[in-house]
């Protein structure tokens, strides 16, 4: 008879949770603000703003999905990295069309 061996993954404690949750809560209240009391307009705006998103996004990874943390293959992260630049890809290749598209108009 054949034992089964139970993985059991590590997860993140309350605080690590609370600190994420809190520092997405604040960096998703930044940029309402910014854009509400007009503190930044046009394109220092929108670079706070994707900045601010970037950063959200691996405190995401970070806090939440363990990504730096456990034994696992490395193809995982691998793999979100090979996301991320298709995802870049895409939005680059798709603003750089928009964009003279617009300029032809």
């Amino acid at each position: 008879m054949e034992h089964e061996t139970t993985q059991t993954h590590a997860h993140g404690s309350v605080k690590s949770y609370v600190t994420g949750f809190a520092l997405s809560i604040v960096l998703t209240i930044i940029p309402i603000v910014l854009v509400l009391s007009h503190a930044l307009a046009g394109k220092p705006l929108i670079v706070t703003i994707v900045l601010l998103a970037v950063l959200q996004f691996l405190i995401q990874l970070f806090f939440f999905m363990h990504v730096r943390e456990g034994e696992q293959p490395r193809y995982n992260v691998m793999a979100l990295i090979l996301g991320c630049v298709i995802v870049f890809t895409i939005v680059a290749g798709s603003m750089w069309i928009m964009s003279f598209n617009a300029a032809v108009q």
